[in-house]
């Protein structure tokens, strides 16, 4: 037996637990944060449960932090004198890498400190027993999270848990000029998958408009030609490498093995969205990478992701599916042509 705290994006919980019941036979669940976070039992020892997850990981789970104690929270100082406590007690685990301190909160929590100074305290502790402390790319993390009675707290390397993002919320700054906030979406996929957008060299971007992924690629040194019938951002107007077709992509033709890069983010039907793929994939080199965003505007989204994928592995290996802490009612595909 073993606990742990699931996270999804917030609305997708249900389908996150869905998944779940249908790998764990006897998971528990008790809601933490409606719609979002909640807690598990688990019929599987902790290393049961890490493989299964490795092995086939939910879409829809985006993070999971393991529950090795339970502290009762007293609203005051002891609170952090308990998990300093802790932390000492975990010396020799302290002392095997870099370590992050991880704090989330349950809205009314009686626990008093802010991640901040919660950081502090257990950063200077660490320390003190001669480890390292970071902030980021962290060899493993201290999760805490601050529920309306008890602390949960649970070690765990950035894989284990999903992300080196406390609950999975991957944050980017903003830019200035930044076309679209759909740029988000294109970089974490580039993180959650491992794919490096530089090592490619020619693009095509199917509903690019305004041109949010376009410019992603165009920056990381691509060729890209952007199909849309509506007008792309008058700023990437500036980039030679860039060719426009205000088209419909399914009027659009191109010679065989011309791509090494699909993606496509489009407001559309998936299943159609998928046959629009498919026609392209002539164009596409043998082995080439493709990132895919399904809308879920049906009511069965976990039949409406089958679906999807069925249609596309005609064509394409799936390699993950995920939803991504930037997908809003959707989730992000990673395929590579046959």
């Amino acid at each position: 037996m073993s606990h742990w705290i699931g996270t999804a994006n917030h609305g997708f919980a249900s389908l996150a637990m869905e998944e779940l019941r249908r790998q764990i036979n006897g998971i528990k669940f008790t809601q933490l944060i409606a719609g979002e976070v909640f807690k598990m039992e688990v019929p599987l020892s902790r290393e049961e449960m890490l493989d299964l997850i490795q092995t086939n990981e939910p879409i829809f789970l985006r993070h999971i932090q393991p529950i090795d104690r339970a502290l009762p929270i007293h609203g005051n100082a002891d609170d952090l004198q308990a998990l300093s406590e802790l932390m000492r007690g975990a010396r020799m685990r302290c002392e095997e890498g870099t370590t992050a301190i991880h704090l989330r909160r349950l809205d009314g929590t009686p626990f008093i400190y802010s991640a901040a100074d919660t950081k502090a305290v257990l950063d200077a502790v660490i320390m003190e027993l001669g480890g390292e402390t970071t902030m980021q790319s962290p060899d493993q993390i201290f999760s805490i999270f601050a529920a309306a009675e008890e602390l949960y707290v649970g070690w765990g390397t950035p894989s284990e848990q999903l992300s080196d993002w406390p609950g999975g919320a991957v944050r980017f700054q903003r830019e200035e000029g930044q076309i679209s906030r759909a740029k988000f979406k294109l970089l974490e996929a580039e993180r959650a998958f491992k794919v490096y957008f530089e090592t490619f060299r020619e693009a095509l971007d199917i509903g690019a408009a305004p041109g949010g992924w376009t410019h992603l690629l165009l920056e990381r040194g691509l060729r890209v030609t952007a199909i849309d019938p509506a007008e792309l951002h008058p700023t990437l107007a500036a980039y030679p490498r860039l060719t426009k077709m205000k088209k419909n992509a399914s009027d659009v033709n191109f010679p065989a093995n011309t791509f090494d890069l699909l993606v496509c983010d489009m407001s559309w039907s998936p299943m159609q969205m998928a046959k629009l793929v498919l026609e392209k994939t002539d164009a596409l080199t043998d082995g080439a990478t493709a990132i895919i965003t399904i809308k879920l505007m049906h009511k069965k989204p976990l039949q409406t992701i089958r679906d999807v994928i069925s249609k596309l592995e005609t064509a394409f290996e799936l390699k993950k599916a995920k939803q991504l802490f930037h997908n809003r009612d959707e989730i992000t595909l990673y395929l590579v042509k046959r």
